[in-house]
């Protein structure tokens, strides 16, 4: 038959399990209150070619390769195994908002522009509008200073030092290198 266990012993094992115990009731509401107050930064993640509306509206039939580039920019996809066809995708995933994807593909016969086919694109005043999400009560300051203004950070005129305190100049100065010979 095993010892019996110390009545102190026992009240020295329950009692902290019932302190933690109780603990765990409002675990839940704690955690939550926290995570509302500190919440990891998430990185937005950017990638391919944002292509506008207005840059769409540029592009005619007929361009050449070239001309395609300098007004898109680079493919996001140029394949090999499809050399008459550009892909520009374009996606954005930041936290709390809906990703945010397009695509645009364009296609030539030999070096000319023949077709393409979009997503509908917005305007690049929708699309820098629709990233700032935070802060939309947020008015630009004043960034030009009056005449008034800065006349009070004007620098104090200090009188010259007097020349009497500064050594003469030399004459003459010694040479850099020595003389050859």
């Amino acid at each position: 038959m095993p010892a019996p266990v110390p009545r102190r012993t026992l009240l020295a094992l329950i009692l902290p399990c019932c302190a933690a115990l109780s603990g765990c009731g409002s675990f839940n509401e704690t955690s939550v209150r926290i995570a509302e107050i500190v919440t990891p930064y998430k990185l937005e993640v950017v990638q391919g070619n944002f292509v506008a509306s207005e840059q769409l509206q540029l592009l005619k039939a007929g361009m050449t390769r070239a001309q395609v580039r300098d007004l898109l920019g680079t493919p996001m996809v140029a394949d090999a195994f499809h050399a008459d066809r550009w892909d520009y995708a374009f996606s954005l995933r930041r936290k709390g908002v809906q990703t945010q994807s397009r695509r645009l593909t364009v296609y030539f016969k030999g070096d000319v522009l023949e077709r393409f086919e979009s997503d509908p694109l917005p305007t690049e005043a929708e699309f820098v509008a629709s990233l700032d999400t935070v802060r939309k009560d947020f008015v630009v300051p004043v960034l030009e200073a009056t005449p008034d203004s800065l006349k009070t950070f004007a620098a104090p005129v200090e009188a010259p030092a007097a020349a009497a305190e500064l050594p003469p100049l030399p004459i003459s100065y010694p040479p850099l290198e020595a003389p050859a010979r």
